[in-house]
């Protein structure tokens, strides 16, 4: 019974502390989806696609995805006639940035700087789509989205349509999130009494020592990387609190969460399109590993050479004493 209440308790404080972010950003996204703005960026970033490799609509469903959803994002791609090679360059953009707003406020909570998040996800965008396009010569063919069509949503009209739409998408977004978040905290509760969380740390040791991370993150890693970056940053928060998980700990998760999450939604969510998803995961999965290990390794580094200066600084001073 106290298992159950604390798993309650927790996953009321996680989907609130969610919730006062989620919330009003994503009512404001959905209300400037409805206005001239977001058009108006996608035609200020137009005139770079064709360094990307992309077409100028392109531009379309990148100002969708970063700012509303992969859903958004995807739903304009598929009312689009583009090339494989296109799609694919689009689809792995994509699953670097998107959400770009509402997961970046969120896992700035555990107070990583939102720069650093937004110059990794946009970076690793950017870096993919500039790398596909020199080295690929293949998929000119006309891309085939099989069974499925564009879907259309029919424009609420006028302002209190407009509003009732945000309110409703908002509202929707934060059930969504309170269905994953109250099994998932009850569950690291009933973990955490039957010393499971100490099993499931120690299995996960070779992969977060791999990382250069602390095994104390190993909860925050599952949970983002099945479920989803403000997820996991939202469990991550409660962690910090109870197992004291160090600032370095906390970027090297967010930075390996950032570039790689949700990852079975958000692979398979891309088949639709036609393209090869395997290779989408593999790259994405690739990169995390990869950007992790470099930037805990010169972090590593770093701290080192401190404590190094500390060290010679201490001698120094306890010398000059005599």
């Amino acid at each position: 019974m106290k298992t159950l209440k604390n798993g309650l308790r927790s996953g009321i404080k996680t989907t609130w502390m969610l919730a006062k972010i989620i919330f009003p950003i994503t009512f404001l996204i959905t209300v400037l989806s409805h206005t001239p703005v977001l058009d108006w960026i996608a035609r200020q970033i137009a005139p770079v696609m064709s360094w990307l490799g992309l077409p100028g609509e392109a531009a379309i469903p990148l100002v969708l995805g970063n700012f509303l959803n992969l859903y958004a994002g995807i739903g304009a791609i598929l009312s689009l006639d583009l090339t494989v090679k296109e799609v694919f360059i689009l689809a792995v953009m994509l699953s670097f940035s998107h959400n770009l707003i509402v997961e970046s406020a969120v896992a700035a909570k555990l107070g990583v700087r939102i720069s650093v998040i937004l110059s990794v996800r946009i970076g690793l965008a950017i870096f993919s789509a500039l790398m596909i396009n020199w080295f690929w010569n293949g998929g000119g063919e006309l891309a085939q989205y099989g069974f499925f069509e564009a879907n259309v949503a029919a424009e609420p009209s006028g302002v209190l349509g407009i509003v009732a739409d945000g309110l409703i998408g908002a509202s929707l977004g934060i059930m969504q999130l309170a269905l994953f978040v109250f099994p998932i905290m009850l569950l690291i509760e009933v973990m955490r009494d039957l010393h499971l969380l100490d099993w499931f740390s120690r299995k996960m040791l070779p992969f977060t020592k791999m990382l250069g991370i602390a095994p104390n993150t190993s909860t925050t890693l599952a949970s983002g990387l099945f479920f989803g970056l403000a997820l996991g940053a939202g469990v991550m928060v409660e962690e910090v609190k109870k197992n004291g998980v160090k600032k370095k700990d906390v970027y090297l998760v967010v930075i390996f969460l950032v570039a790689c999450h949700a990852i079975v939604e958000d692979t398979l969510i891309f088949i639709p399109l036609g393209i090869p998803v395997l290779p989408l995961l593999a790259i994405r999965l690739v990169t995390a590993i990869l950007l992790t290990m470099i930037v805990a390794y010169f972090w590593n580094r770093s701290e080192k050479k401190q404590a190094s200066k500390e060290e010679i600084i201490h001698e120094n001073g306890r010398y000059s004493a005599f």
